[in-house]
């Protein structure tokens, strides 16, 4: 049942913007903004030191790249500075069944024809024995398998990051005061607000300073102080889909290369990542508390990390599912306070990035109107419901049956959204993207094929090929993958000579 709407139209212009939090989320909204609109803005971004982050959005997708280039970010420096590796993709592992694993990468796989996807040219390949396993056909794939990566002209090799989030909201922060957002240090104690018409006055301070504004983002976490605790949004909880409810998370010492792909391992209640960065690993696992305990997840994260342990594990507990209205009143929920999807595809950084650059396409400079409101809680939900059915998927579809966790997962119901993408591609290999949808026709393919779904039919334009043909054009296209990857350099000397940072950040 949704929340009644409210009357957010107010006509007053908007000058000051106060964002409640910091952390990752608080430095990408104050970046944004104060890039974008920083002449125009006066912007506060209040956090304490003294109330610490969750921090373990490590490893990130595609997007983020367009959000430096939006910001004029050197990439450089800023891999330099948060002590960056490039990522490729995922590597899944046992998620199908034990044993089994496949990487969803960033890249696209063989070539399309205006009928049918390659997806069906290569299943016809299979069914004939001509082809390769699929991964054999994609770039960034092959490359992360090799472990090699450089840039390539023209933007041929799709991308993204393994980084240190806490040296990224430092980053940040010395971005944004550099476009002159001013950074108040303190606890907020009181939030000053007029429960019935959804306005937000003020945030008073245990210092006894109150600051003012007129639009108010809130980046305050799990805790949701503004926009849950004091404006009360409703939250949709998703824990009938996604079982995993807790993570503990710790960082170790490098033992090795770092790999240009995170790793998700799959466990008997949940899984694992690893994150590689140049001066540590990122590590932790996510679990549902009801199939094991917390000493259970522990011992299992503890038995499975490599490199001495550089801090204690901590326990996060979380509940998945999103605001129903994300932005209320004069407020705006941004990162963890609007919404919480597991990190199986490192799209928390994603949904930061694309709350605040909606928020610029929608910024209600002359005054809050209820239109711009509801488009963006409309854009906002439909975007994360996409992103939960692709989370979704991971966990239905799966041969695994040896644990309570596994058993649930296969049996449970699923969102007709998702369940209809499912039995399209089992019944003949389709997959249509939604416009404006983040993962294309191709993130689809390598995970359902990856965790075991076979189309029952080809497309019918794969019969006009020959054997011939239809060899001719798989090999043209996995030599000039071959070709390219021989000629990358290693991933960890690219990163040398290409950014390489301090030894200790």
């Amino acid at each position: 049942m949704s929340e009644p709407a409210v009357d957010d139209t107010v006509h007053a212009p908007i000058r000051r913007v106060v964002i409640a939090g910091g952390g990752t989320a608080g430095w990408m909204v104050a970046a944004a903004l104060s890039k974008t609109l920083g002449k125009v803005l006066d912007i506060t971004l209040v956090e304490s030191d003294e109330i610490g982050t969750v921090g373990v959005g490590e490893a990130t997708i595609p997007t983020l790249v367009t959000f430096h280039r939006i910001l004029e970010i050197n990439e450089q420096e800023f891999m330099a500075a948060t002590q960056a590796t490039f990522k490729l993709g995922i590597s899944f592992e046992n998620w199908r069944d034990l044993g089994r694993h496949y990487i969803h990468s960033f890249g696209i796989t063989g070539k399309d024809h205006w009928t049918a996807g390659f997806q069906h040219f290569w299943l016809k390949g299979r069914e004939r024995g001509l082809a390769g396993d699929y991964g054999d056909y994609c770039l960034e794939l092959k490359a992360a398998l090799e472990n090699r990566f450089a840039h390539l002209p023209r933007g041929g090799m799709n991308y993204a990051f393994h980084m240190d989030a806490g040296l990224y909201a430092k980053f940040l922060r010395r971005f944004s005061e550099g476009y002159g957002v001013r950074r108040i240090e303190g606890r907020i104690a009181e939030v000053v607000a007029d429960r019935e018409s959804q306005r937000i006055q003020a945030l008073r301070l245990d210092s006894g300073d109150t600051i003012d504004g007129d639009l108010f983002i809130d980046c305050t976490g799990f805790r949701g102080l503004l926009i849950d605790k004091t404006l009360g949004a409703q939250w949709e909880d998703w824990s009938q889909w996604l079982h995993c409810d807790s993570a503990i998370a710790l960082q170790t010492s490098s033992v090795g290369d770092a790999v240009p792909y995170t790793r998700s391992i799959a466990r008997d209640a949940g899984w694992q990542w690893r994150i590689p960065l140049q001066h540590r690993v990122g590590n932790g696992i996510v679990y549902g508390s009801r199939f094991i305990d917390d000493e259970h997840a522990r011992q299992t994260l503890l038995g499975n990390v490599q490199g001495e342990l550089l801090t204690e594990p901590r326990v996060i507990r979380f509940r998945p599912g999103q605001r129903r209205r994300t932005w209320t009143g004069n407020c705006v929920a941004i990162g963890l306070a609007s919404g919480f999807l597991e990190p199986i595809e490192s799209t928390s950084i994603h949904l930061i990035q694309r709350g605040v650059l909606r928020l610029l396409q929608l910024f209600p400079s002359a005054g809050i109107s209820q239109a711009d409101v509801d488009e963006y809680n409309r854009q906002t939900t439909w975007e994360i419901e996409h992103i939960r059915d692709f989370i979704i998927l991971h966990y239905h579809v799966t041969d695994r049956q040896d644990t309570p966790f596994w058993r649930t997962c296969r049996e449970m119901d699923v969102p007709s959204s998702l369940r209809h993408r499912i039995e399209l591609f089992r019944d003949s290999g389709r997959v249509f993207r939604i416009p404006d949808e983040l993962f294309a026709e191709n993130s689809w393919i390598q995970v359902m094929l990856g965790q075991g779904i076979v189309p029952r039919t080809r497309h019918p334009v794969t019969e006009l090929m020959g054997d011939a043909e239809l060899s001719k054009f798989l090999g043209d296209i996995r030599a000039h993958v071959d070709r390219t990857v021989r000629q990358l350099p290693s991933h960890q000397a690219y990163v040398g000579t290409y950014c390489p940072a301090a030894a200790t950040p």
